[in-house]
């Protein structure tokens, strides 16, 4: 029996003016999946995440999380519904500890206002989380630091984190390994593969080892549109994928 679907688009279309950014994407994504969008720069891939979550109102089509039409809901009424997201550029407050970053989400997410001026109570529910926050993702032991003294890939981590706290069940993630080090890719793919124990993956990716040996099934994008929509060893041996991506590396 398949698992229930956690995110869906039907039709999912955005235009300016006589630019179509994303022309009628329909994918799903089912509990505890993992899917990864391809494609080369200009696809539409950031802009079919900023659909979802919100950033972007479509003009047409819909996207339900579960079975909840989320269409027309602000970015934060489809986080507190469990929709989580990174984004490409970094996130994270510089100037306050790693652990303060987090109880703040974490605050947030809990019905707190977040307020970086003020620090979260020491014994309040949202400190808990912070700390098996961090532990999930290996920066534990760097709690005490300012973000900003983080190498990029531990950025990366403490981003992850961020989303964590905010408990959600379907996590888009837009390029999470951009800028990082040959080094640090292992480890990260690895934490990435593990989230997929308990929730949905949604995952933007241009290091295609990364796609291949995390990925349920690869979504791939092309002119903004959906080119193929299968399992990884499916749509590499799409013709029509091929033929598309001739010269243009995934």
């Amino acid at each position: 029996m398949k698992a229930a679907v956690a995110l869906q688009t039907e039709g999912l279309t955005f235009r300016i003016g006589s630019a179509v950014i994303v022309e009628d994407v329909s994918l799903s994504a089912r509990q505890g999946e993992l899917v990864a969008v391809i494609g080369p720069n200009g696809a539409g891939k950031t802009s079919l995440f900023n659909l979802i979550s919100g950033v972007y109102r479509p003009t047409g089509g819909t996207v339900r999380l579960g079975e909840r039409d989320i269409t027309r809901y602000p970015v934060h009424r489809r986080g507190r519904l469990g929709l989580g997201r990174t984004f490409q550029a970094s996130s994270v407050f510089p100037a306050l500890p790693v652990l303060e970053n987090v109880r703040l989400a974490a605050k947030t997410h809990l019905g707190g206002v977040m307020n970086v001026l003020r620090r979260a109570g020491r014994d309040s529910a949202a400190d808990g989380v912070a700390h098996d926050c961090l532990e999930r993702v290996g920066l534990a032991s760097r709690a005490s630091d300012l973000a900003g003294s983080l190498s990029h890939g531990d950025k990366r981590k403490l981003e992850l984190a961020l989303v964590l706290a905010q408990d959600p069940a379907v996590i888009l993630l837009d390029e999470p390994m951009a800028g990082m080090s040959a080094e640090d890719v292992p480890e990260l793919t690895e934490l990435i593969g593990e989230l997929r124990a308990d929730r949905t993956v949604l995952l933007i990716e241009h290091h295609m080892n990364v796609v291949l040996g995390l990925a349920d099934r690869v979504a791939v994008m092309h002119h903004g549109s959906l080119l193929a929509f299968d399992t990884p060893e499916k749509v590499m041996a799409n013709e029509t994928v091929q033929t598309a991506y001739l010269g243009e590396p995934l």
